[in-house]
Parts: structure tokens; C-alpha cells; sequence
């Protein structure tokens, strides 16, 4: 699979989708009934609803539903679906932009032009939080027009992988400026005037002289190289303004990560080769996720070569590549520089299962009465996507228990309330309120009705909601492949708005949620805050991607299958190195705790949007425990020193019977599963989280309890797999979707051949 770039209005700024070699990018039946034709003539014909299979999506705003804003900040050359939950996402929903924080740098488009700021330099954590200094208007300095003191808006004007690019503009005078994360640049472009930087405090400018084209400066103890083209020259009218005179329409600023003639040398090397596209390529070979980050860029003069960039902790901790002995701070820890067009990152994957395999349950009858119970409970009335959402995904994890006891009945039962819910919801019935989806063609998003938490206004949350409706999608096709044929349409619609790797989709921008650089989702689809965007559940964000796969496992659709791989596996990374710090390199030294609960572009907070208690906090990424939440025990050492801290400040300590204590005692089983097991049988009908079931409970902590921690160190070449290690023994569980039976080969010389749809066990002895 590959990530490419299709060219936009700019050639310095090109968009990014995912594009599959060898597999469709929609299944057949998404292809006999394209969606784009489908959609513009009910559109022309002014019907309410388009048809997909036996489902159907709205396209008037159902009552209760609030609207979406009617106009976007972006030039009229960019067509199609906006897109929405990335960090520069203030810039489309404002007049100007909050807050953005690429990271080295960060940005804030104002009247005034493009304030840029080093937020690095002013980290603290002493408060609990890792606060970074913030971007005022004034920034370390402001990039603006020599001809315009007020410009009345900023626009997208178009954007890359994980670059983007904005435009002032009044009359015949423009400004456009190009930044993305990672680089210590911002490339600009300027037309009926001259470029003008107004600086905070007046600058110490160490190399260089007026008159010159390029300078190196400190401003506020940054240091910065200001790169005019050949002929131009910088000059100032007062101690804090330099203007460009002379200048052939381009210049650009780079922060530099010390203050010294080689260093400036180094960028003044790459100041004029404009970044021109982005892409990401990853492969997945031997259980290993390669990505291959590419950065093309165009010589505004001299010749093309290498460019400069700044990789995070989750790159540059997995790359084979070179690195320089440079580095940046930021809120997510150092970056470090690297020169170069290209680099990989080598990241094993983590497998999964649907269902976790029987030999975790060594008491059916005790597991019985807990399904009996639920069988027993009343459903749910349905609710909004995300508490909707929580029950379906309850559900489907009650579905794998009873199938892998052979209790067909009972999985039957859990089946036809998921199917049933799962139909009222993909069906928009005339005249009907909720619960159905509606799809809003200005933003270009899929909505759900009921909405919750900002999903319907502000497009929030969209991948925690509809992960759980495609996992249980998937549940469902599992149990009956026929499913698929009048229900599949649908659920890909739904997959399609958080995850379109379609290049030339006509309803959904590509990979809404997922920003391709900083390796994890985005929750806000506006980020609107001065901290920039944000993600509170992790945990969540990895469920979608864990249905993603699933569903492209039932439907045999390899291209969602592998984008659901790279997705997790990226985000797997990502939470291990941001919210976890499990290595302990990224946390500030003066940080007191030993977990964020939400990851923000300029900040990372311990705290909820819905509560300050420690179980939550914590809790908030951990839930769903689900089979794939496997990943958290990759680093059992962490899981201990986690989970002594939680009972450290939890007012109850130890005693887990109260609050989120069913949550920490899952998490804490990925390292001590008999401690659970202890806890559990004295505590057999335990307060749980509102997702949560005592079956789930149950096989979670005997699975890890009866065969052993996850065994990170072992790959397959399978992604639906778990290995486990428990005192000299190593059992190996493959899950096999597919007809036929399907050779599994493992990392440590191991070889399983999987029966067909279900689970094959094995094991081996080992000496370490």
C-alpha cells in the first residue's frame, strides 16, 4: 500500500491519500453502486435519502441534529470534502486559525500574517500537566506584508500529508505560507509587496549584516535563519522590523537548534527547496509495519537536493536511518533532526484476535452464569452513536466468549441483537428522527442521529463512535457472511468517513482522524482551542482500527484489512511513547506522574473532559478491554510501576471495588494476572465500567493468568495472532478467517497451520 500526493492549486502543497497496488479500493458491491452517482442525483432530484444494499443514509439534517457551519475558510480551487481532525484544523472552521502546533514550531494565523513561536524552549511540568510555551500574536515573530497592516482572513489553500499551506490575501497583495510538522521551516511566497518580519523583542543578530540575504538572529533566546533569495537583501526601519527588499517572491525562516555558522550553513543549504508533496508508503512483510515517509521538494534556485526535517520519538526510535546530532523539545519529547528526502520506520506489529481462545476459561459454568445474566439483562433502549456505540461493542465481545465455549445458542442471541440494532441504525426511514446516519454534503461527513459530544456541529469523536458499530459490523458478517451482501455498503460508508483511503473519493476526505506524522488521531474535527487539537481515549482510537481490520478480514478485503494494520500498529507506537511514556524518555524529569489522559497539540494534560478522579483518567485509555487491547502489556514493567502509582493516589488504594477498580485490575493482569484472579473470586459480582462485562473480565484475566504475558518478541506473519509466555512456555493462538487452512509462520522458527474461521492453539516449550 501507498500513501501518494495528487497535485493542488499550489505546486508547493499537494494532498495525500492512500492508494492499494494490488487490491480495489471498495469491495464489489461499493463499485456497482458508486456512491458519488448515487449521491449526485438524489441530490438533483431532491430526494431525501440514497440507498445503499438494504440501508440508506439521510441527506436532510434530521431534527435534533445540529447543523454544521455553511461556510469553510479555504480558496475556492480546493474541491471536494474538507478535511476535518487534524492539528491545522482552525483553519478551515475560523476567519484566521486558533493555536497550531506542527511542533518544532508553532503557528497562528492572524490579521496581522502568520505568527511563529519555538514552544520548546519553555517546557514545564511541574504542575502535573507538561505545559509548552504558548503562540501570542506577537509569537517570536510575525511573517507579514510590507503593503498590508490588516489582512481580513487566512485560508486553507491546500495541503499535503502533513503539510499545509495558507493564504493571506487583500487585493492584489498575497502571502502564502507553508509549514508541517517536523520541519524546522516555513516556506512563503509573496506577491504586490515585500516580506516584512516583526519581531517581539528586537533581535541579536550573530551572523550576517543588513543588506545581506540571509541572517542568522536570536529572538526571546530562539535562534532562527531568515533566508531571502539571491539579489535580496534584509534591511530595517526600526530595532523590530526587517523587510526584504529586492526579493523574487520567495524567502523562508527556519528555527535553528543552536546558535552557530556551521548550523546556519547547514539550513541555508535547503532554505529554497520548497516542500512540494508528501507521502507515506507502508508495507507490511514478516510482521513487521514498514513506512516510508517521503518529502518531495521543488529549488526556488540552486539545485535540488536534501531537506531538512525533525523526526518524533515514535520515528525516530524505530528508523534505520541516519540521524544528526541535533534536536528540538517539544511536549511530546526531543525530536531529533535528520537530512534527508526519505526516511523508514520499522515498527513489528502487534497481533490481534476477534475472541480470546478457550483455554482462558476454566470454569464454564461460572462463565455460563455470567452470560446467562447478560442474556437476562433487558437491551438497552437505544441511545446516542457513542453510548449506542459502547453496547454494541459490549456485545460483540460477549459474542466471541460463547463461540469459542460452543455455546452456538447463546452467540446466536448476542448476534441477532447486534444485527438488529445495527439495521434500525443503517436504515433512514422517511420521516424518521434517529436512529439513523445523515450525510452533511458541505463538510463532507457522516452523522449520526442521535449525536453526542459535538459528533453532529463540530464532526468530534467520529472514530470512537463508529469503531465500535464496525466492529460489531464485523461480529455480525463473521457469524453470517451473507450479511455483507445487503448491510456492507453501509458499514464501509461508515468506515469511509474516519478512514477513506479512497484518492478520489466523492463523499470523505481521506484518513479524517489520523495524522499521518504525529502517528496517532485527532478527536476534535475543529481545533478550536489555543492548545491546539486533542485526544482524550487512546484506547478507543485503536478500537476502530482494530474493527477496521476485522472487518476487512470477514469481507476479504485486503486494502482495509492493511489499512487497518498500518493504523493501529502507528497509533500503537504513539501511545506507548505519548500517553504511556513506557520507556521513560519522553515525560519531563520534573513530571509527577506516570500517564497523560488527554494529548493536546501544545500540551499534555492528567486530566478527562468529564472527570478529575485518577481511576478515569487512566481508565479513559484503557477502555473497551476488548482482545486487541493486548497491545497495552507489550511492556509488563511499565504495567507494574503504572499500576503502583494508580493505588498510590487513588483515595481507596487497593480496595478495587469501587470507581474504574474492574479497569485496573485488567490493566494490571498484562502484568500480574494472579493478583486478578485473586480479586475476582473474592469479588465475583465486582462494581464494573458501564462497557464492561464480568464475562469479559472473567476471560481476560484467566487467558493472561492460564497462558502468560503477551510475548512481544515474537512477530508472525499473520496479523491475527497472540503469542504468550508463561515459565519456559510459549502458546501461540492464530485466528484464520478465511475457507481454506492457512500456514502461520512466527519469528522464533514456530509454525501453526490455522484451521479455517476460528481459533488453532499451539505451543512450545522454551528455554528462556
Amino acid at each position: 500500500m501507498q500513501i501518494s500526493s495528487t497535485s493542488g492549486r499550489f505546486s508547493d502543497s499537494l494532498w495525500a491519500v492512500i492508494v492499494f497496488k494490488s487490491w480495489p479500493l471498495v469491495p464489489s458491491w461499493l463499485l456497482k453502486q458508486t456512491l458519488g452517482i448515487l449521491f449526485i442525483g438524489a441530490q438533483i432530484h431532491g430526494a431525501e435519502t440514497v440507498e445503499l444494499g438494504k440501508g440508506s443514509y439521510r441527506l436532510k439534517l434530521p431534527e435534533g441534529v445540529r447543523p454544521l457551519p455553511k461556510e469553510i475558510s479555504k480558496m475556492e480551487e480546493q474541491k471536494g470534502a474538507t478535511p476535518t481532525n487534524q492539528w491545522w484544523s482552525s483553519l478551515v472552521w475560523e476567519r484566521f486559525s486558533q493555536n497550531m502546533f506542527p511542533h518544532p514550531l508553532a503557528m497562528l494565523c492572524h490579521e496581522g500574517g502568520l505568527a511563529v513561536t519555538y514552544p520548546g524552549a519553555a517546557i514545564d511540568a511541574r504542575s502535573g500537566n507538561i505545559m509548552g510555551g504558548g503562540v501570542s500574536k506577537g509569537g517570536d515573530f510575525v511573517i507579514g506584508h510590507s503593503e498590508v497592516s490588516q489582512f481580513s482572513d487566512a485560508k486553507l489553500a491546500d495541503y499535503s500529508a502533513w503539510f499545509v499551506s495558507s493564504i493571506f490575501e487583500k487585493e492584489r497583495c498575497r502571502l502564502q505560507t507553508t509549514f508541517g510538522h517536523g520541519s524546522p521551516y516555513v516556506y512563503c511566497k509573496i506577491e504586490g509587496g515585500s516580506p516584512m518580519l516583526r519581531f517581539a523583542h528586537q533581535p541579536i543578530i550573530w551572523s550576517g549584516q543588513f543588506g545581506q540575504k540571509t541572517l542568522g538572529l536570536t529572538v526571546r533566546g530562539n535562534h532562527y535563519g531568515i533566508f531571502g533569495a539571491n539579489g535580496s537583501s534584509w534591511n530595517t526601519s526600526d530595532d523590530q522590523t526587517l523587510i526584504n527588499r529586492d526579493h523574487k517572491g520567495y524567502f523562508s525562516i527556519a528555527l535553528l537548534p543552536d546558535r552557530s555558522e556551521e548550523t546556519l550553513q547547514l539550513f541555508s543549504e535547503a532554505a529554497h527547496r520548497h516542500v512540494v508533496a508528501t507521502k507515506v508508503s507502508p508495507t507490511v512483510a514478516h510482521g513487521v509495519l514498514k513506512s516510508h515517509y517521503e518529502i518531495t521538494t521543488k529549488a526556488m534556485e540552486g539545485t535540488e537536493g536534501k531537506t531538512l526535517t525533525a523526526l518524533y520519538p515514535h520515528q525516530w526510535k524505530y528508523t534505520p536511518d541516519p540521524l544528526l546530532d541535533q534536536k528540538y523539545q517539544s511536549v511530546r519529547g526531543e525530536m531529533k533532526l535528520l537530512r534527508a528526502s526519505s526516511f523508514q520506520t520499522h515498527v513489528p506489529i502487534q497481533g490481534l484476535l476477534p475472541m480470546l481462545p478457550s483455554e482462558g476459561i476454566p470454569d464454564r459454568d461460572r462463565m455460563l452464569s455470567y452470560l446467562n445474566k447478560e442474556i437476562q439483562a433487558a437491551p438497552n433502549d437505544f441511545a446516542d452513536t457513542y453510548w449506542e456505540g459502547k453496547y454494541l461493542g459490549k456485545l460483540a465481545t460477549l459474542a466471541g466468549i460463547a463461540e469459542v465455549m460452543g455455546q452456538q445458542k447463546i452467540r446466536a442471541h448476542f448476534v441477532t441483537i447486534m444485527r438488529e440494532r445495527l439495521e434500525n441504525w443503517l436504515v433512514a426511514s422517511p420521516g424518521e428522527k434517529a436512529p439513523l446516519f445523515y450525510y452533511d454534503s458541505t463538510w463532507g461527513t457522516l452523522v449520526g442521529s442521535p449525536a453526542s459530544y459535538g459528533s453532529d456541529d463540530q464532526i468530534n469523536d467520529h472514530h470512537f463512535h463508529y469503531g465500535y458499530f464496525i466492529r460489531a459490523a464485523a461480529e455480525v458478517a463473521r457469524f453470517d457472511p451473507t450479511w455483507v451482501d445487503d448491510w456492507g455498503a453501509m458499514v464501509e460508508l461508515l468506515i469511509r468517513d474516519i478512514a477513506s483511503t479512497n484518492p478520489r473519493d466523492p463523499l470523505f476526505p481521506h484518513l479524517r482522524c489520523f495524522d499521518l506524522y504525529a502517528g496517532h488521531s485527532w478527536a476534535s474535527g475543529h481545533a478550536k482551542f489555543g492548545d491546539g487539537n486533542n485526544q482524550e481515549s487512546s484506547s478507543e482510537s485503536m478500537n476502530a482500527w482494530y474493527g477496521m481490520m476485522l472487518w476487512g478480514e470477514v469481507t476479504q478485503n485486503q486494502a482495509l484489512c492493511d489499512t487497518g494494520i498500518f493504523l493501529y500498529n502507528t497509533e500503537r507506537t504513539a501511545v506507548e511513547e505519548y500517553w504511556f511514556d513506557v520507556s521513560q524518555t519522553n515525560f519531563p524529569k520534573d513530571f509527577p506522574n506516570v500517564a497523560l489522559g488527554m494529548i493536546w497539540g501544545g500540551k499534555g494534560a492528567f486530566a478527562t473532559w468529564f472527570s478529575g478522579d485518577i481511576d478515569c483518567i487512566h481508565g479513559i485509555n484503557w477502555l473497551p478491554f476488548t482482545p486487541a487491547s493486548i497491545y497495552m502489556g507489550r511492556h509488563p514493567d511499565y504495567v507494574k510501576r503504572n499500576h503502583a502509582r494508580i493505588v498510590e493516589k487513588r483515595p481507596k488504594g487497593d480496595n478495587y471495588n469501587n470507581g474504574w477498580g474492574d479497569l485496573i485490575v485488567m490493566f494490571n493482569a498484562l502484568n500480574d494476572p494472579s493478583m486478578a484472579v485473586a480479586y475476582l473470586d473474592d469479588y465475583p459480582d465486582c462494581s464494573l465500567e458501564g462497557g464492561n462485562t464480568h464475562a469479559f473480565m472473567y476471560h481476560w484475566i484467566h487467558t493472561l493468568n492460564q497462558l502468560g504475558r503477551n510475548d512481544r518478541r515474537v512477530r508472525a506473519d499473520h496479523p491475527f495472532t497472540n503469542v504468550y509466555f508463561k515459565e519456559g512456555k510459549k502458546t501461540y493462538v492464530t485466528y484464520n478467517g478465511g475457507a481454506k487452512p492457512l500456514k502461520v509462520s512466527f519469528s522464533d522458527g514456530h509454525e501453526v497451520l490455522a484451521n479455517p474461521k476460528g481459533l488453532t492453539v499451539s505451543s512450545a516449550e522454551v528455554s528462556d
